[in-house]
This record gives structure tokens, C-alpha cells and sequence, in this order.
């Protein structure tokens, strides 16, 4: 899976992806806290305080890594999920405040995190075995994709293509893994090959955005061209 090096830029791109959220719910009002989000069965309440619970939880995890005890990001499901439900009925400006300092005491604990940690070996909620350098590319991703679930005018396609790729490598590498996905071939606009799955099937060719945000499950498809009728249908990402 996916890891990026826990270099200057690494840490910039978590904390531009979280000032731009953050920016983004400036006008947030307690009226748009139950809206329903991009996700099914979610409202932006609940969006936000996975965000702000999923900065801690992650934490956990460089814990582990510094200190080689074993530290779980969630001890089970229903732990996470009665996190995520107890936070998401706030106010607009207290689930803004903890989005804000959670991702404020995230970004301190990887940027001082002690580089031999980096090198340890942890097991994320979703079950792979990485080093520490996965957690930024997961930060990342939630940050970057939950603004976009939040429904409030943020796009896949308004995702700078440095943070873009990451999510993007991370996507692709999910499908390289999981069952049942069917035999297609990815490109881009130019024709450059960005991923093959099995040996055959039809060539998908888009943009990095649109590519993206289907895979993501964030759109079905729109932008993509197949060479043999409708798009592959994937199993469900995550």
C-alpha cells in the first residue's frame, strides 16, 4: 500500500489539505451541520467528527511506532463508529473547533515524531502491515476526500495534483489488491498506462481527477471513456 517519506513537503501537503477544509467550512452554520453528506447514512456532522476522532486514532498508531507497544487505532468497529456518532449532533462551531485542534495536534506529533519510528512496523484499522509513513498518506486521503463528501462546492477535481496523486497511487494500489475486480486497463488523457488489472478487458482512459473520483466512489464515471460500452462496475473501495 501506499507510504510517503516523512520529508518537509510531506508534512506541508497534510497541513495545506487541512487548511483547506478548514477554510472551506468558514460559512458553516448549525442549519448545515444535519444536511446529509456524499456518504450514505451520513450528515456533515458526522463527516467532521470522523475527521476530528480519525487525527487521535491515528496518533495511536505513531505511538505504537515510537514507543514498540502496540497501540490500536480503534480497539473494534463499534468503538469508531459510537466516536463518530456521539460528536456528529454538535454545534457547527464546536465541530469546527475540534477538526481545528486535532488536526493541529496531529500535525505537532508527526512533525516531532522521532525518525527511527518511522521505520517501525504497524497494523493500521484496515488490517495491512506498513510503517508509519502510511498514516500520511491516509491523513491525506481523509482529509482531501471527506471535504469533498461534505457537499459544500469542493470537488475531486479541486484537489492539487501533488495531494491528488497520493490519494490516487493509494486508490490504485487498493484495487491491485482486492478481489473481484475486473479485468480493464487505466490511462490518462495522454495515453499513459496508470494502472492494469488482469490481462484483458476494455481500456479506461480520463483525467487523474475523473479517474479518481470514480474509483473513489466519489462519481460514476463522469469524464471517462471505456472502449467497450459502459464503464467496469468495481467492487466497493474501502
Amino acid at each position: 500500500m501506499k507510504e510517503i517519506p516523512p520529508t518537509p513537503q510531506s508534512f506541508r501537503e497534510i497541513a495545506a489539505a487541512a487548511d483547506r477544509l478548514l477554510t472551506g467550512l468558514a460559512g458553516l452554520t448549525d442549519a448545515d451541520v444535519p444536511a446529509p453528506a456524499r456518504l450514505p447514512g451520513w450528515t456533515r456532522g458526522h463527516v467532521l467528527s470522523h475527521l476530528a476522532r480519525q487525527a487521535p486514532a491515528l496518533e495511536r498508531l505513531l505511538t505504537w511506532a515510537r514507543t514498540g507497544v502496540e497501540t490500536a487505532q480503534y480497539p473494534d468497529r463499534a468503538t469508531r463508529d459510537a466516536e463518530i456518532e456521539a460528536g456528529a449532533h454538535r454545534s457547527a462551531a464546536a465541530l469546527i473547533a475540534d477538526v481545528r485542534e486535532t488536526a493541529a495536534h496531529f500535525q505537532h506529533t508527526v512533525e516531532t515524531l522521532p525518525e527511527p519510528a518511522w521505520q517501525a512496523t504497524i497494523r493500521p484499522f484496515t488490517g495491512e502491515l506498513c510503517t508509519p509513513q502510511r498514516v500520511l498518506v491516509i491523513r491525506i486521503r481523509e482529509l482531501e476526500l471527506h471535504h469533498v463528501d461534505l457537499d459544500l462546492g469542493y470537488r475531486v477535481a479541486d484537489i492539487p495534483a501533488p495531494a491528488r496523486a497520493v490519494i490516487l497511487a493509494d486508490v490504485l494500489g487498493y484495487y491491485a489488491q482486492a478481489a473481484d475486480v475486473p479485468d480493464f486497463a487505466l490511462r490518462d488523457d495522454a495515453g499513459a498506462e496508470l494502472a492494469r488489472y488482469g490481462t484483458g478487458g476494455p481500456v479506461v482512459s480520463g483525467s487523474p481527477a475523473d479517474a479518481l473520483a470514480w474509483l473513489s466512489g466519489r462519481s460514476t464515471g463522469t469524464g471517462l471513456r471505456s472502449t467497450a460500452g459502459p464503464l467496469p462496475v468495481l467492487p466497493r473501495w474501502l
